[in-house]
């Protein structure tokens, strides 16, 4: 349902309430921390939250190093992969590297092949499956292409791990296969020559969360250690593996935290040609963060995938002429426009769609199928719907013959293992907790939407329907200042298992009539409490909670952040969500 309300002349769309999560975190490890630390509890608090518990912890993860990463060959596998490797070297194979068509795909397929390039003067070449004419993961065309050309040993990336027939075919062929795999394993494990995989359920190696191009990272990290050459040699690639790591949502805790630390490092200080000008094609002038990572660069390297053909953005990142790079750039930021397009219109018109079905209010889940939508924006369109109605989503449309497309999920619910309760009605299927993708008969779309509705209304919690916001600490307005901000910044990189911190004012007060809404939508805030620490923030979107901060008292929840105005830089608050306070005594103005 859609809910409008009148402000300031302008029409406004009421958002539905969110549940606010005040996060637990172990009094006594904060008080511990604090002991030792002597920094504010909030701080101290935000570190117990990470898992953070004594001097030792804190000062590793403020103060990540290089050596923290782990030895390569305590992966099960990494000892048989880099003999394959070598003796394919020695016996002058030819070696194809495979990988998926996304931003972890192309990375890792650059990493490996640029290192091997480097190392190797014998024949060797990549392969990245073309969406559309082949989907995802190994591909038949693919092994009949390294067959048709001699290449008998095929590197995957980012995926391969549940391709067991399609290696088994290729075994056929005489093609030994390497799977450098970061998703979780089947029961049955392709018959490859060597598996890179942690979450191998008999895998020790001491971090499983790795992107795919983490993975083949520490693939080449192996072999300069095999072929006695410096460490330093891999560490020109960090910038990539960052982006794989933004890209890809994996936790940026562990190793990732140490990868992406000295990537992004890497980045700002000596970015690969390609970075830099994606970046800049971006409009991107500061120092880059893990969010330029994830909503500037990596649309741009996706979109090579979504919309023509992934090889561009592996070209990209190998090749070595300034105006070729140019050029590459300028192709993968033009698919990218083209995307948003595709995904605007499409949005649209599944809104449409949607607003106009008499049962969709009363629905836990929304499946769409219409065969022109374009595959390569399907799940970006899935998202957004859950913007609007946030519930299970899948959206889908005609590839090959087959009804193909995405499938995003809220905050608890395991769409893969509700995709899963489905299986019989799928071709194929495959994903994680959050987010999937699936292939079935045209005929059996309404069976399936059917279906999964059942299985989604049966299985959903009340809690899993409303968007809820995680909140690390509540704070008083006063602590809003630069000593505080300055700690805060060292908890960069920002991602999964290690997000910005979200923080918690109550009893907050319009300051003499100051908050307004801006461009008739967003709402500029500037706050009070009653010991008189005064802060300013914008709330995007929030322009219908005006009345709730005008009549005040309220609540607040926001990030701090930092706002450049004419050369000025100072404190502000991202405001993500307000609410009435309950009454009390004191001043409201």
């Amino acid at each position: 349902m859609i809910i409008t309300m009148l402000c300031n002349n302008s029409i406004l769309e009421m958002k539905p309430d969110k549940r606010w999560t005040l996060k637990p975190a172990d009094e006594q490890i904060v008080k511990s921390l604090y002991e030792q630390l002597q920094v504010n509890p909030a701080i101290c608090r935000l570190l117990t939250l990470r898992g953070i518990n004594d001097f030792e912890a804190a000062k590793k993860f403020f103060r990540p190093e290089l050596s923290d990463l782990h030895d390569p060959f305590l992966m099960k596998g990494m000892r048989k992969a880099v003999d394959r490797i070598s003796e394919a070297i020695e016996w002058h194979e030819r070696i194809m590297v495979y990988g998926d068509y996304d931003v972890d795909g192309t990375t890792a397929v650059a990493v490996v092949y640029s290192f091997l390039k480097k190392n190797y003067n014998g024949e060797i070449t990549y392969y990245l499956p073309h969406r559309y004419r082949e989907g995802y993961g190994v591909s038949r065309q693919g092994i009949d292409f390294a067959h048709a050309n001699g290449y008998t040993l095929v590197i995957t990336l980012d995926c391969g791990i549940k391709s067991a027939e399609l290696i088994t075919y290729a075994q056929s062929l005489g093609i030994d296969v390497i799977v450098c795999d970061h998703h979780l394993p089947d029961k049955f494990l392709p018959p490859a020559v060597a598996i890179l995989n942690p979450k191998q359920a008999d895998c020790t190696y001491p971090y499983k969360e790795l992107s795919g191009c983490g993975i083949g990272f520490k693939l080449i990290t192996a072999l300069a250690m095999e072929w006695k050459q410096p460490v330093e040699n891999v560490y020109p690639y960090l910038d990539l593996v960052a982006t794989s790591i933004a890209a890809d949502i994996v936790p940026i805790d562990g190793e990732n935290r140490v990868l992406a630390y000295y990537g992004i490092r890497r980045i700002n200080e000596c970015p690969c040609p390609a970075i830099a000008i994606l970046k800049s094609l971006g409009g991107v002038t500061k120092e880059l963060v893990v969010s330029d990572l994830v909503f500037v660069i990596g649309p741009r390297v996706n979109a090579a995938g979504r919309m023509d053909d992934a090889r561009k953005a592996v070209e990209l990142f190998i090749e070595t002429d300034p105006e070729k790079i140019i050029t590459l750039a300028a192709s993968l930021h033009s698919d990218n426009d083209d995307r948003r397009e595709v995904d605007k219109t499409t949005t649209e018109e599944a809104l449409a769609i949607l607003s106009e079905d008499k049962d969709n209010p009363l629905r836990r889940s929304t499946v769409l199928y219409r065969e022109h939508w374009h595959k390569g924006v399907v799940g970006i369109v899935a998202s957004r719907l859950i913007d609007h109605y946030y519930r299970p989503t899948i959206v889908l449309t005609s590839a090959n013959g087959k009804a193909t497309g995405s499938a995003r999920s809220v905050s608890g619910f395991n769409i893969y293992e509700a995709i899963h309760e489905c299986r019989e009605l799928l071709d194929n299927y495959g994903g994680h907790f959050f987010a999937a993708g699936l292939t079935m008969s045209t005929s059996l779309v309404e069976q399936f939407i059917n279906k999964f509705e059942e299985v989604v209304a049966g299985t959903i919690t009340p809690d899993q329907t409303v968007p809820e916001i995680n909140i690390d600490a509540e704070i008083p307005l006063s602590l809003i200042k630069p000593s505080i901000y300055k700690i805060i910044k060292q908890f960069e990189p920002f991602g999964p298992a290690n997000m910005k911190p979200v923080f918690m004012s109550t009893q907050v007060y319009d300051y003499q009539g100051s908050s307004t809404v801006v461009r008739d939508a967003h709402l500029r805030i500037v706050a009070r409490q009653e010991n008189g620490a005064i802060t300013e923030g914008i709330g995007f979107g929030l322009g219908d909670k005006y009345d709730i901060v005008a009549n005040g008292p309220f609540d607040m929840v926001y990030c701090i952040e930092e706002n450049e105005h004419n050369g000025v830089t100072r404190l502000q608050v991202k405001v993500i969500d307000v609410r009435k306070s309950k009454l009390v005594e004191g001043l409201h103005n």
